[in-house]
């Protein structure tokens, strides 16, 4: 082991010590001839300083040496530090600080010690470590880890609570007596808080009143510990007052008035009363109570949580005729609070309401509701039930007529006369309904005989009761079927009923069949149930493949009733294991029901009127003909539709002879009243240069127009003639080619082959090809 040799600096005396020693080791260089070396030491001052001194640099740190005598030897340091801000004197080992020093930033450095040959630079000795410790001075006052510090406190707290903690850090060594020691003191604020040497801030005043003073800002101060002239630090530290319910609520007003109609609903608003509580909203807890006046069965004052106002409401429906004006006291208090930190000598907070109700036209007011009535079924000889009665609550007294409004089910079963009266216009039936309602509508019938528009209603609800007016009736099973080899007992089906009457908890059906002379028997099971056997056993498919049951079923009503059910059984062939193998489709029955046969009926008997009145039309058409043979003829010969006649002269297109064989002949019709307007001619006489042509003509028109049996052919007669007597002139298109008309046809060629005959016709120089 090598030893050390402590030596204290030049401000210390020297001291030895062992200290880090090492055993030498070989030479790091190689050699050709090996030999042992000499063991050897490094001796040097234990190294530290202190920080921030101000005498000029560089400052002394101490000294590196070894045990090795060579006049070549040459001390150097390495490490992080080295050669920057601590340099060794390469002969004497002298050790030096070129910078000052702060503990705070770096309170130790290591740095390695080397002794070489300055001729060949071979190492003397083997390279040793060794730390440099800076001594610290109370050079750094405290300070606080944050500026500005926050804290909270219940108001009205006892002397000593708890606010909050503040902290502040001396950089200093804290291994050193004294100078990391923190002391704080309140420097502004002090006669309400206090704090200790850990930082805890606590009251020192035990009435702190949020409601008189929320918050509070006081100055802290950190510094060394006593004897010690160290600098310090200030910290701002907010302390607020948090709320607790130690306030009651006081009215705003010593008095309120509210006005609200007569017909305000149960439960409506009516006012509102205001009071002010100094707490905050969470802590308001307002409660509502009478103190004087009867009317706690009558109104009813709820606090609002998120106002803390108190909402009165009626509890029952108001009358102006009974009571006009209401006046009462209330109080408002606060049950939640904390009575340790009751200020004493606060009055009571007491407030009067008075509610003045107003006069309305109200509804008519049923004096019962609901209504109930109850009536027997198929009862024909009730007509009444009874009544419903209503009032107006006003002075007025009007009279009430009744309207029924609503009916379930619907249909005229229950009606309401207009005085009330509640009838039956038929009986009713429980199994079509087992209750009957309606709603009735009280109107008062005002001074001009109009109704009002004010209405109140009632319901009426009429129940039926029942009465044994129903046969019970088979419940329709599965097909029953059963085996042609079937023992005797063998069980077919179960059969059961039900019946449309009401029946009672203990009712039960009985069964039985209609005649003993069957292959079939009935047991009853005494549950509402009978079970159908085979009585002999062995059927014949070959005699009847079906059989048809009658099974009597009656009832427990007063009167008993039966009624006769018929249960179809097939026998179907089955297999040894008695499984069915085939069975008889049995033919569907398909009735119609009475409403199709009425409606098929209606069909008939329309097509059949709808025939006849065709077959009448075309009899009198028929017997119109026959009259007018002639007539019909003559107009044969006078219009054809698609005909173009040449004119007056026109002799070849029609037989003249024709129309002068009737004039001479002198055919007339009986003079009747004409179904068609009489046309007043002009009064004149013909022209003496009239032809025995229009003379005819006339004469037709005037028997057309005084004939009811045969159609008016004027009109046809006046367009098929083009003489002196026509208003419109000549109507014909023969003379139209001679016009002296100055219009050019000539566009007719541009309009393509189907207008080429009329532009041939019309045109300027005809086509000499065109044939007519």
């Amino acid at each position: 082991m090598s030893h050390l040799i402590l030596l204290f600096s030049l401000f210390l005396a020297p001291a030895f010590g062992d200290g880090g020693s090492q055993k030498s080791t070989p030479n790091l260089c190689s050699n050709d001839v090996s030999h042992k070396r000499q063991k050897r030491d490094w001796i040097w001052n234990q190294m530290h300083i202190k920080e921030e001194i101000d005498t000029p640099l560089p400052h002394h740190v101490g000294k590196i040496t070894s045990s090795v005598r060579n006049s070549n030897a040459k001390y150097i340091i390495e490490g992080e530090y080295a050669n920057t801000i601590f340099k060794v004197e390469e002969t004497s080992g002298d050790v030096y600080a070129f910078e000052r020093l702060d503990r705070e930033k770096k309170a130790e450095y290591e740095l390695t010690a080397l002794i070489i040959d300055r001729t060949n630079n071979r190492s003397l000795e083997r390279p040793s470590k060794f730390i440099i410790k800076v001594y610290d001075i109370n050079d750094n006052a405290p300070v606080f880890v944050q500026k500005v510090f926050n804290g909270s406190v219940p108001e009205m707290s006892p002397v000593g609570t708890s606010v909050t903690k503040v902290t502040a850090v001396d950089a200093d060594d804290p291994t050193v007596s004294g100078h990391a020691t923190v002391t704080y003191e309140v420097t502004t604020g002090g006669e309400y808080f206090t704090i200790d040497d850990s930082g805890v801030i606590y009251t020192k005043e035990p009435n702190l009143d949020r409601e008189t003073k929320s918050m509070y800002e006081i100055v802290v101060q950190a510094k060394d510990a006593p004897g010690f002239s160290g600098d310090s630090s200030t910290a701002t530290v907010i302390i607020t007052l948090s709320d607790i319910n130690d306030n009651f609520p006081v009215f705003k007003h010593p008095s309120f008035h509210f006005k609200v109609p007569e017909n305000i609903s149960v439960g409506g608003e009516v006012g509102r009363v205001k009071v002010e509580d100094i707490d905050e909203p969470q802590h308001r807890n307002t409660r509502y109570s009478f103190i004087q006046g009867e009317f706690r069965d009558t109104f009813d004052i709820v606090a609002n949580p998120y106002t803390n106002e108190g909402i009165i409401r009626p509890k029952k429906p108001l009358d102006f005729e009974t009571v006009s004006e209401y006046k009462f006291s209330i109080e408002a208090t606060d049950p939640t609070v904390n009575l340790r930190h009751f200020k004493p000598g606060n009055p009571r907070s007491i407030s009067t309401v008075t509610i003045e109700v107003t006069d309305v036209d109200e509804p008519p007011v049923f004096s019962k509701l609901p209504y109930e009535f109850k009536v027997r079924e198929n009862h024909a000889e009730v007509k009444t039930l009874g009544s419903v009665h209503a009032e107006d609550p006003d002075a007025a007294k009007r009279k009430i007529r009744y309207i029924q409004r609503r009916a379930s089910p619907n249909g005229d079963y229950v009606r309401v006369s207009n005085n009330g009266v509640i009838q039956l216009p038929k009986p009713l039936d429980r199994e079509f309904s087992s209750s009957y309602n309606i709603t009735v509508a009280a109107v008062e019938i005002l001074e001009d005989g109009r109704l009002s528009d004010r209405e109140s209603h009632a319901h009426v609800h009429v129940i039926v009761d029942d009465e044994n007016d129903n046969a019970p009736e088979l419940v329709s099973p599965e097909e029953p079927r059963v085996c042609e080899n079937a023992a005797p007992g063998k069980v077919i089906v179960r059969i059961s009923a039900v019946d449309k009457d009401e029946t009672s908890p203990r009712g039960f059906f009985r069964y039985s069949l209609a005649t003993e002379d069957s292959n079939f028997s009935l047991i009853e099971n005494y549950d509402n149930t009978a079970n159908i056997t085979v009585k002999y056993g062995q059927f014949n498919r070959e005699l009847a493949k079906f059989h048809y049951l009658p099974v009597l079923i009656s009832d427990n009503g007063d009167p008993d009733l039966t009624s006769t059910n018929t249960l179809v059984i097939s026998v179907c062939k089955c297999n040894e294991k008695g499984n069915f193998t085939f069975c008889e489709e049995r033919a569907k029955q398909v009735g119609v029901s009475i409403q199709a046969l009425v409606a098929i009926f209606i069909c008939i008997f329309t097509i059949i009127i709808i025939a006849l009145l065709i077959l009448l039309r075309k009899r009198h058409k028929k017997d119109l003909s026959g009259l007018g043979r002639n007539v019909a003829e003559i107009h044969e010969q006078l219009v054809t539709y698609d005909e173009e006649g040449g004119g007056e002269m026109d002799t070849t297109s029609y037989d003249v002879s024709v129309l002068n064989s009737v004039r001479k002949n002198g055919l007339k019709s009986e003079a009747a009243p004409s179904p068609y307007a009489q046309v007043q001619k002009p009064p004149g006489n013909i022209p003496p240069g009239a032809g025995g042509m229009e003379m005819m003509i006339e004469v037709k028109k005037d028997e057309a127009d005084n004939d009811r049996d045969l159609l008016p052919y004027d009109t046809l007669h006046i367009y098929g003639y083009e003489g002196a007597e026509s208003i419109a002139e000549s109507l014909s298109s023969l003379g139209s080619g001679s016009s002296d008309s100055d219009i050019d046809y000539d566009f007719l060629n541009d309009w393509g082959p189907r207008f080429k005959m009329l532009a041939e016709l019309y045109g300027s120089e005809p086509s000499e090809d065109f044939v007519y």
